[in-house]
């Protein structure tokens, strides 16, 4: 299985940026983290295989959805009103089960750098 992530890049607090995780393999339930600079990696937002249920972090709600469309086995994290505190490595990974715990998932990707400059 590979995980291969998309999407980073520089942009300006209130942007908007998407990120996307392409799998290769089975379809599993996904999951985005985050890293900061000198931080612990971080729950971001988590979706399962059927798109029925999500899971996302207090500090992403109501700026962050995550969609996939399973026929291109690709789960997108779509940033809006992005802050510089969302500056960060951002790394996919797929599991078993939507969970918030990074210890959940199988199959990390390689992480996509977003920076949000204010």
């Amino acid at each position: 299985v590979q995980l291969q992530a998309s999407g980073g890049g520089m942009v300006q607090a209130g942007d908007s940026l998407r990120l996307s995780c392409k799998v290769s393999g089975r379809i599993f339930s996904m999951g985005w983290f985050r890293q900061a600079p000198g931080q612990e990696r971080e729950f971001a937002a988590a979706i399962n295989r059927d798109r029925g249920y999500s899971l996302s972090a207090d500090s992403v709600k109501g700026r962050f959805t995550l969609s996939r469309d399973n026929a291109k086995n690709t789960v997108y994290l779509q940033m809006n009103s992005l802050k510089s505190e969302d500056t960060a490595v951002y790394y996919c990974a797929a599991g078993r089960v939507v969970s918030g715990a990074a210890a959940d998932y199988d199959y990390w990707g390689q992480g996509t750098l977003v920076t949000v400059s204010s």
